[in-house]
């Protein structure tokens, strides 16, 4: 398992660029960007790389629709997220506009917090802007520094400074650790994941409601099966209803990612009886994309008899079309309050746990590689006016959780995406490689 990727927050009053700053770092216009206070609609992850190090990047701007209610309120609930989540803050105010009660007010909470704190003061273009920065030290931060969101200027100093007083992460928990397999049970609100905990525990142990979003914390139990211990995290829905649950909504994806970062396997809850959702593909995603081993939990599938005929083969039909990008992912389906198919959950997590461990020797790797060039070569690659042939020497693993591979060609860049896809479908094939992610990386070599 992988150690915890450290979080870093974007944090500030609305419109001083926290979403440009965070577009500037993320290297794509991910968030959108406009000059309105609260065009942000949705907190914004990207896990970028920092000094060579992996840092998960968080946007808090969108917390200001609740400015009706208030906009000092707002902007403590922003700190609060900030403080309660991330492991360090990048503190951004507006350069142009000067400094304000609002700055001032998310400078106390951010005082309270023991972990570092950059202030940003942004929009500092030019060297002739530079001093405007000199009221902001009145907030009393060691680290103040001018930078500009829009044109880059002292951003990734800024953030390289702040990700180097992190201390290193912690050495990850061995396969025989106390943890055992670390599972994480995620899903859309109401889909039951605390019923299914329950179930699998034989005890009350998580809150459950029928009100969505009734999880409000990410609970860690310890489960002893067959001489194999499981760790089961109960994360938080990841998307809850209505202006007033905004904050809380937040905070559980902020929750759910770190979850799934830790994660060795990661099980998706989704409503068999509502069907599968675009929101459920899009958890099913961000598992895989975070190295989980993948299984889905088809949950109350008991109130599918009670539907029209052919229900149950048509839900069947939407969860695979619905995860047609990772059609690998086994599928139970069960029902917490009935308890079908419940006692078939740990067995699956101890298979998926074992694939996504799984090594495999070079001379194998190998074998596999050239049998697959044989039986598909790579299309030719364009160089200038000529054509060359494309050619695969050798691979090798480099790591587990997720598999990890290298494969060295002679020219990289050239290998498209669908052949890339057929190796990945060949490696699955050959190895059984069902239910977890495949990362395949290709490196020059020349003849």
């Amino acid at each position: 398992m992988s150690s915890k990727t450290p979080i870093v927050a974007i944090v500030g009053r609305p419109n001083v660029g926290k979403s440009t700053l965070f577009n500037r770092y993320a290297g794509r216009r991910q968030a959108l960007v406009e000059n309105s206070p609260g065009v942000t609609r949705d907190r914004i992850f990207a896990e970028i790389e920092v000094s060579g190090r992996p840092v998960l990047l968080v946007d808090t701007a969108g917390l200001d629709r609740q400015a009706e209610r208030g906009l000092p309120r707002a902007v403590q609930a922003q700190a609060w997220i900030a403080v309660e989540e991330a492991d360090a803050i990048l503190f951004v105010v507006d350069g142009q506009g000067g400094l304000t009660g609002e700055d001032e007010s998310l400078a106390k909470t951010l005082h309270r917090t023991s972990k570092p704190v950059s202030l940003l003061v942004n929009k500092i273009d030019v060297p002739k802007h530079e001093p405007r920065v000199a009221e902001f030290h009145a907030l009393g931060f060691a680290r103040v520094e001018a930078v500009s969101a829009e044109h880059g200027r002292g951003a990734w100093d800024a953030l390289e400074a702040l990700v180097a007083e992190l201390p290193e992460a912690d050495e990850p928990v061995g396969e025989d650790g106390d943890e055992g397999i670390r599972v994480a049970l995620v899903g859309r609100p109401n889909v039951g994941k605390s019923s299914l905990v329950n179930r699998l525990l034989g005890a009350e142990r998580v809150v459950v409601s029928d009100v969505p979003g009734t999880t409000r914390d990410a609970i860690d139990t310890r489960i002893e099966r067959g001489g194999e211990v499981f760790t089961l995290v109960d994360t938080a829905g990841l998307r809850r209803p209505g202006r007033r649950s905004e904050i809380a909504e937040r905070v559980s994806a902020l929750m759910t990612e770190r979850s799934l970062d830790r994660a060795d396997v990661a099980l998706i809850a989704i409503d068999a009886s509502e069907g599968f959702t675009d929101q459920d593909a899009k958890v099913a995603q961000s598992a895989r994309e975070r190295g989980c081993a993948t299984g889905i939990l088809a949950n109350k599938w008991d109130l599918l008899a009670a539907q029209e005929p052919g229900r149950a083969q048509q839900v069947r039909d939407e969860i695979a079309h619905g995860l047609r990008f990772m059609s690998d992912a086994p599928v139970l389906a069960v029902s917490a309050l009935t308890g079908s198919g419940v006692d078939r959950i740990l067995g699956q997590v101890s298979a998926l746990a074992a694939v996504g461990r799984t090594r495999i020797s070079t001379s194998d790797l190998n074998r596999w590689l050239e049998e697959s060039v044989a039986r598909h070569e790579p299309a030719m690659a364009q160089r200038g006016l000529r054509r060359h042939a494309l050619k695969l020497f050798y691979a090798t693993q480099t790591s587990v959780r997720p598999p990890s591979f290298v494969i060295f060609c002679n020219q990289p860049d050239a290998l498209k995406v669908e052949y890339r896809r057929f190796l990945e479908n060949r490696l699955r094939e050959q190895f059984d490689l069902a239910g977890t992610p495949i990362r395949i990386r290709l490196r020059s070599r020349q003849h």
